[in-house]
């Protein structure tokens, strides 16, 4: 396993910054964030690249990487203020999932549109009562084997019923990829099971929630009432979903840790810039330790969770689901520690600027925060590792 990173990375890195340097955080990002619209010229912009779909299969339109390299466009762009949530949710979790489980038709339909951004696929697992505790979902799918459900004879059609809420982008998306239950028909007991549910389905309600944080993807809660899907809306079997879903959410994790790392790059980057321009008492404050000590520990900070990121990114990418899965927990939480401490630091650097309109940081920290919470909470990261890496009792 090494992180020196081939010419390709090298140079896939440097395409990704120039992109984020046009799209940046103050004149683009921001303004767009504080009037609650969408990146959709950033985004249109990196799928025309090639960059959204770095980890889909290169016969569906993609760049045949992996993960490790979709983490990499995500850290460059959010280095630059410029992260792209849907990319944690779109190709790494929904293009993943297909890409690995999908039928042929799934594929060929969802995963061209999904690497060059033409497609948007959002992904519904939280529920209100269930929290962190996915084995609680009550979203269920029963079949409706009555003859002609679709008046084709078939009588296959899935109908869909419950409550999702924290879905981001689903005012973007085509689909949603929804975390459902379906019943064994030998035990009674309710499986999960992953269907691609169209944002235009009948009986398939969004509406926004009110939310107190700058960004420019908004969070819904979904509402299902019997809606019906065809028998293809399935993605791979109704039995193996817990297998499925952790495919795509070890990405996830990695992608969350990758956009916390680049806005701490993006904060450190600030203050370090301000702490060399700004002068008192005849020198720069960054001459003083006070400041250039706190920087300097960021720094290390960012470094170290970013050495995780890849870890787990490689581990991912070579198929070990496990070692993964710890480095991709580890990854996510030093990630959003690091990246909280830098804007806290950078507003500190800045002094009473670090809080005006005209830096954005005081903004970004609301969004770095999000990092202890989603995609999952810095607790349940610890109970994890307290359970898997150290082989504590089960404390749930």
């Amino acid at each position: 396993m090494s992180f020196i990173e081939t010419e390709e990375q090298k140079e896939l890195r440097a395409s990704v910054s120039r992109l984020g340097e046009r799209f940046n955080y103050v004149d683009y990002v921001l303004p767009r964030a504080r009037r609650g619209e969408p990146l959709t010229e950033l985004w249109n912009e990196a799928g025309k690249l090639g960059f959204l779909g770095v980890n889909l299969p290169e016969e569906y339109g993609g760049g045949g990487a992996g993960i490790y390299e979709l983490a990499l466009v995500q850290e460059e762009l959010a280095a630059h203020g410029a992260g792209l949530l849907l990319v944690v949710v779109s190709p790494a979790i929904c293009g993943t999932i297909i890409g690995k489980y999908g039928t042929a038709d799934q594929k060929q339909k969802w995963l061209p549109g999904l690497a060059d951004g033409s497609k948007i696929m959002a992904f519904g697992i939280t529920e209100a009562d269930a929290g962190s505790n996915s084995h609680q979902i009550t979203t269920t799918a029963r079949r409706d084997r009555s003859s002609g459900a679709r008046g084709d004879g078939d009588g296959e059609d899935w109908l869909l019923s419950g409550n999702k809420i924290y879905i981001s982008g689903v005012d973007q998306a085509d689909a949603v990829l929804i975390v459902a239950r379906t019943e064994d028909s030998k035990t009674g007991k309710l499986k999960p099971a992953l269907f691609i549910v169209p944002t235009d389905a009948e009986n398939f309600v969004k509406t926004p929630m009110e939310m107190d944080i700058v960004e420019p993807d908004h969070q819904f809660m979904l509402f299902l009432d019997d809606v019906r899907l065809p028998a293809d809306a399935l993605v791979g079997e109704a039995d193996a979903a817990l297998m499925q879903l952790f495919a795509g959410l070890n990405p996830e994790r990695i992608l969350g840790a990758s956009m916390a790392i680049g806005m701490g790059r993006y904060a450190l980057d600030a203050a370090v810039r301000f702490a060399k321009e700004r002068t008192v008492w005849k020198e720069p404050i960054g001459t003083h330790q006070g400041i250039s000590h706190p920087l300097a520990q960021i720094k290390i900070e960012l470094e170290l969770a970013k050495l995780m990121m890849q870890k787990a990114a490689v581990l991912y990418d070579s198929g070990d689901d496990f070692g993964a899965a710890e480095a991709a927990n580890m990854a996510k939480y030093a990630a959003a520690e690091a990246s909280i401490k830098a804007l806290d630091q950078a507003v500190q650097t800045h002094g009473g600027a670090g809080l005006t309109k005209e830096y954005g940081l005081a903004a970004m920290l609301g969004a770095a925060r999000i990092g202890r919470v989603a995609p999952v909470s810095r607790e349940m990261v610890l109970n994890f590792v307290a359970q898997h890496s150290l082989g504590l009792p089960k404390s749930y």
